[in-house]
């Protein structure tokens, strides 16, 4: 009886150890990103950003995410497409709820070749619970929580916070990042006149 008992125990034990040394693996990824001081700031601390800079003009970099589902997202599932994506730090606060829900308001207005995302670093969980709650159902709302992928190779993760940088990314219909806006403090929303008239003008020379 008492063998019996503490196989679970035992295997629960070995289960908690290995999900806590794949977290360190993971954590540690990060140390061999590039870093840089950004122009973004977080009340008055300039943000570290990690990760490779990007130019617009230059291939937008492929990236993995997964939906509220875990189903593995990537950029060349959206081949041909025109993508707007909005980058927030955490879906469930004040500015980046603003933020999705305004762009998921946008999705009506759009053609069927422009795809509009959120991405964010909360756990599908909290994303699907929040899409849920606030009625945001017409865009594709993904979590980088996984691999960090996106944030890392759009130079887009915040050093030691684990988060996104607020941000909107357009990629055009051949794959190429044609527009970045990097919101310029952390607590404030983006221009989206200025995002949607990027986006217009891109559409023209379509």
């Amino acid at each position: 009886m008492l063998t019996q008992f503490r196989k679970p125990v035992l295997l629960n034990t070995l289960l908690c150890v290995t999900f806590f040394s794949l977290s360190a693996s993971a954590i540690d990824l990060t140390a061999d990103l590039a870093s840089r001081v950004s122009d973004v700031k977080a009340g008055n601390q300039q943000v570290v950003l990690l990760g490779k800079e990007l130019k617009t003009g230059q291939p937008a970099p492929a990236f993995k995410v997964v939906d509220n589902n875990f189903k593995t997202v990537q950029l060349s599932d959206f081949k041909g497409k025109t993508l707007l994506i909005s980058v927030v730090p955490s879906i469930d606060t004040g500015i980046c709820s603003l933020q999705t829900k305004r762009f998921n308001s946008e999705v009506a207005n759009m053609p069927d070749d422009v795809v509009l995302l959120t991405i964010s670093t909360d756990l599908p969980f909290a994303q699907k619970r929040y899409c849920q709650q606030e009625q945001v159902a017409d865009m594709a709302v993904l979590s980088d929580a996984v691999w960090r992928d996106f944030g890392s190779n759009y130079g887009l993760l915040i050093k030691d916070m684990g988060l996104l940088t607020r941000a909107i990314l357009l990629i055009d219909s051949t794959g190429k990042l044609r527009y970045q806006q990097l919101v310029p403090e952390l607590a404030q929303e983006p221009d989206y006149d200025a995002a949607l008239a990027a986006l217009a003008a891109l559409q023209k020379k379509s």
